[in-house]
C-alpha cells in the first residue's frame, strides 16, 4: 500500500503541493489527475525518489520515502513524460543496459528480458534501432524499461500521449494486464482514457486533493443534479413559462427555437425525476414531443468543475 501523508512541496515562493493525503491500495488502478500546474507530476516525482518533499512523507508498505528512498525506488517502476530513450541504441541493447544498471544480469537478465517482451509485445521490434520504431513501440519500450526488475508498482506519468487511437487501445489493454498484478498510478490528460482504464480517480487541483473516488462515485455527487433536454413543437413562449411555473423542482436553464420547434435545457435534483409531469404538461399544452433526453455528468464535467488551473510547476 501506497500512503501519502500530509505531502507539501514548494519551489522557492511557489507551494506546489499544499498537505495533501491519500492511499493506493494492492491491485488498483489509479489515475491521478490535474491541469497542467496543478502539482500532479511533482507528486509523482516525490513519490519515486525523484525529488525531497518539503514536509510530509510517503509510506509504501513498511518504507518510508525520506529514510528508505532507494529501497523504495527498487520497488517502482516509473515511466516519466517525457519518455527518456536512447535512440541511437538497439532495443536490445537499452534493456541489458537498463537492467546492468540494477545489477541484473546473466540468467537473471536473459528472464527479465523474455518476460518484459513478451508483455510489451516487442519481440518484432528486439533488433531495431530505438530511433526507428513508431511512437506507440516507443511507449512500450518505455514500459520494458520501466519492469525489467519485475517492480510491484508502476507510475506513468502521460503514458498515451502522442498516441493514435489504435496505439492507445494496446497501450491500455496492457495496462489493464500490467494491474491484475501490480498497483498502478497513471496520471493523464486525455480523461475518457482514465476512465476506461482505471478503477479510482484522485483529481489534485492548485496542489490539493479535490476529489478522491471511482467515476461513478465523481459523478454520484456532482452537483446532484440530472440536465434533460427537450425538444418539443407547437410551444408558445408563456407555454415554456408555465411548464417552470407548474413544476417546482425543474430549473429552465436555456431555450433555443428554431422554425417550428424549441429546444429547452432543464435541470433537476436527482431525486425529483419530473419526465412523467413534463409528459403531461405537454399533452394539456398540445405539444408534440420530439425529445427528451436525459444527460449525465460526464468526467469532463466533474473536471472542469473542479480545476481551475495551477501554478507555475506541474
Amino acid at each position: 500500500m501506497i500512503r501519502v501523508e500530509n505531502l507539501v512541496k514548494h519551489y522557492g515562493d511557489v507551494k506546489a503541493v499544499k498537505g495533501i493525503d491519500f492511499e493506493v491500495h494492492d491491485g488498483e488502478i489509479v489515475g491521478f489527475l490535474g491541469a497542467n500546474g496543478a502539482g500532479k507530476s511533482t507528486t509523482l516525482k516525490i513519490m519515486t525518489g525523484y525529488l525531497s518533499p518539503t514536509s510530509g512523507n510517503i509510506r509504501i508498505n513498511d518504507l518510508n520515502i525520506l529514510d528508505d528512498s532507494l529501497a523504495i525506488r527498487k520497488t517502482i517502476g516509473y515511466l516519466p513524460e517525457l519518455n527518456p530513450l536512447y535512440g541511437e541504441m538497439m532495443v536490445y541493447d537499452l534493456l541489458e543496459f537498463s537492467a546492468n544498471v540494477r545489477n541484473i544480469k546473466g540468467k537473471a537478465y536473459k528472464k527479465a528480458l523474455a518476460r518484459v517482451v513478451d508483455l510489451c509485445s516487442l519481440s518484432g521490434v528486439i533488433h531495431r534501432k530505438v530511433s526507428d520504431c513508431s511512437k506507440g513501440y516507443k511507449q512500450r519500450i518505455g514500459l520494458a524499461v520501466a519492469m525489467i526488475h519485475d517492480p510491484r508498482i508502476l507510475i506513468l506519468d502521460e503514458p498515451v500521449t502522442g498516441l493514435d487511437p489504435n496505439q492507445i487501445v494496446e497501450i491500455r489493454n496492457l495496462i489493464k494486464e500490467l494491474g491484475k498484478e501490480r498497483m498502478v498510478i497513471i496520471s493523464s490528460h486525455i480523461l475518457q482514457e482514465i476512465e476506461l482504464t482505471v478503477d479510482r480517480i484522485v483529481i489534485i487541483d492548485s496542489g490539493k486533493i479535490v476529489a478522491d473516488g471511482t467515476s461513478e462515485e465523481l459523478m454520484a455527487g456532482f452537483h446532484g443534479k440530472t440536465q434533460l433536454l427537450l425538444e418539443v413543437k407547437n410551444a408558445t413562449a408563456e407555454d415554456i413559462d408555465a411548464l417552470n411555473t407548474s413544476i417546482q423542482s425543474l430549473e429552465i436553464k436555456n431555450v433555443d427555437s428554431k422554425n417550428t420547434s424549441s429546444f429547452i435545457r432543464l435541470e433537476y435534483d436527482k431525486k425529483d425525476d419530473p419526465r412523467e409531469a413534463i409528459f403531461q404538461h405537454a399533452l394539456a399544452h398540445h405539444w408534440t414531443i420530439l425529445e427528451m433526453s436525459p444527460k449525465k455528468a460526464q468526467l469532463e464535467d466533474i473536471f472542469r468543475n473542479l480545476t481551475v488551473g495551477g501554478g507555475a510547476h506541474a
